[in-house]
């Protein structure tokens, strides 16, 4: 497991005039001003991490962390635990949204049992882009409305497990 301090102190806040020069460059461009909402704000933040005008992304990923949630047992949810591992299998078998996306975007997917409760049907991934990677921090959460979902433990292993996901 990572050091927690260690992982936050590589963390630095971006520099506002960044985002500003961003945003002045995104208003200049030939389009209404805002109209791609989030997109314009996610390439703003980006050209402010990369500290220029024109960010680059070299290597494109989607991560998808699957796990169950005890809240769930307060009937919050209208699907039962089974239809996460259900899920996994459906994007391990490429048959979802999220496959479709990678796909067009050229995105590197990957999948991950953070904690999902029920037993995800075995699916040979062969030949198929995707990557499954197996590290439940636990099988499922606990009911939040009735203690922890995790402990202080199973939280840094959690936050350990993204942060490797992240560099990997």
């Amino acid at each position: 497991m990572h050091d927690l301090s260690n992982i936050l102190g590589q963390i630095t806040p971006i520099e506002q005039n960044w985002m500003e020069r961003a945003k002045e460059r995104q208003d200049r461009l030939t389009k209404p001003p805002q109209s791609l909402g989030k997109l314009e704000e996610i390439a703003c933040r980006l050209a402010a991490i990369q500290q220029t005008l024109r960010p680059v992304v070299d290597r494109k990923r989607i991560v998808i962390f699957a796990g169950d949630h005890g809240i769930t047992e307060e009937g919050v949810s209208p699907y039962p635990v089974e239809v996460t591992a259900q899920m996994v299998a459906n994007f391990l078998n490429g048959g979802a949204a999220i496959n479709a996306l990678a796909r067009t975007a050229g995105a590197e997917l990957v999948i991950v049992d953070a904690g999902v409760k029920a037993a995800i049907p075995p699916i040979d991934i062969s030949g198929k882009a995707v990557r499954f990677v197996q590290k439940p921090v636990r099988q499922g959460t606990r009911n939040f409305a009735r203690g922890p979902a995790l402990t202080r433990e199973e939280t840094l292993s959690a936050i350990s497990l993204g942060y490797e996901m992240a560099i990997d």
